[in-house]
């Protein structure tokens, strides 16, 4: 039975994206699977086979989409470029914001699809109170998913919202998995890669040199006072709040602070030094579709895998604003995003310009 509507599901070839498929198929829509070619590698040839595996398993048309020269530019670049400005950034919340939810928007248009869908874990709903709709966290029988993904989100805006599906919005991993085995999904025990696609194992100073070419140059590590406390061999080997891994004996447990490109310092201090009382945010898409013009109580997060902290959002500009913490946070970090919710409705968020040190 169909509901005559058409989804182009966004299939990784993990199991995420695949049982999304079953469930899209079970509310009756006509799914075509579509299958982003990103790089070329071995991995991203594997993960084609595999979406055209549980596509064929599961009686749907599958597509590729060659993204190669878009994510190099959007996702790619744009990384490299912000490391090497001494910021940390969050590749794969470019990759949502100009790949799965423009690029493969624009291709469910090609093809005829009223909506869009993927394998997050987030909701949307519409309130017609407010006459709009709403970004909210993936819960499950136990309350609130551990493994809600709308941190990565926040970027969608209205339009979009309007046009996206998240059908595991309402699931566990555990039932993920399940409904995969019991459909004979082939990926159903596929494990999931915790690295950055393009960044096997973590090496971001390797990747930046071997991709631009540019080398890592000496320069001080300093502490908060400007004083030299050593030398490091390239800033962009150091993230904030790292404590191995600096190269120098102290005595005791030392941690970065802070990373100065234009002056090739890294800073390190105490764990104290990591705490903030808050920061500034820029390019911030109010994704519930009502901008803050006052300031306002409510919870955000710096990263994905923290908890959100009370906090006060005091609006600078249209898409800019200062965060102040009720507890100060540690290791916030400019280039990272931070994500405003109130409850489990994601109210916006934005690129992290400046840091408020206690």
């Amino acid at each position: 039975m169909t509901n005559n509507k058409k989804v182009l599901l966004a299939m990784s070839g993990g199991v995420d994206s695949s049982s999304a498929a079953l469930l899209l198929k079970k509310r009756g829509f006509e799914v075509v699977g579509g299958t982003m070619l990103l790089l070329d590698s071995e991995s991203a040839r594997n993960g084609i086979e595999d979406a055209k595996a549980a596509a064929e398993r599961l009686g749907i048309p599958h597509l590729v989409f060659d993204f190669r020269k878009k994510f190099a530019k959007e996702v790619i670049e744009r990384f490299n470029n912000e490391y090497l400005n001494g910021l940390t950034p969050n590749p794969c919340v470019d990759c949502n914001r100009f790949l799965k939810f423009s690029a493969m928007m624009d291709e469910a248009d090609k093809y005829g699809c009223d909506y869009i869908a993927t394998g997050h874990y987030a909701r949307v709903e519409y309130d017609e109170t407010l006459n709009k709709y709403l970004l909210k966290k993936a819960i499950c029988e136990n309350g609130i998913n551990p493994k809600d993904q709308s941190y990565f989100l926040y970027n969608l805006t209205q339009e979009q919202l309007k046009r996206v599906i998240f059908p595991l919005g309402r699931s566990s991993k555990e039932e993920v998995r399940e409904l995969a085995e019991e459909s004979g999904l082939p990926n159903s025990k596929k494990s999931e890669s915790q690295d950055i696609c393009f960044v096997p194992g973590g090496d971001y100073a390797r990747f930046i040199e071997k991709y631009t070419g540019i080398k890592p140059h000496k320069g001080r590590v300093i502490d908060k006072y400007g004083s030299t406390l050593g030398e490091h061999g390239g800033f962009i080997a150091y993230t904030v709040g790292q404590r191995k891994g600096i190269g120098i004996a102290f005595g005791k447990p030392m941690y970065v602070t802070g990373k100065n490109a234009a002056e090739n310092t890294v800073t390190v201090g105490e764990n104290e030094e990591l705490f903030s009382e808050g920061l500034t945010a820029s390019k911030i898409n109010w994704t519930a579709g009502r901008r803050m013009e006052k300031e306002t109580d409510c919870f955000a997060k710096t990263r994905y895998s923290q908890k959100e902290s009370p906090c006060r959002v005091i609006p600078l500009s249209s898409d800019t604003a200062r965060v102040i913490f009720e507890q100060p946070q540690r290791a916030i970090a400019e280039g990272q995003r931070v994500v405003f919710y109130d409850g489990d409705v994601v109210l916006g968020g934005g690129v992290i310009s400046g840091v408020l040190k206690k």
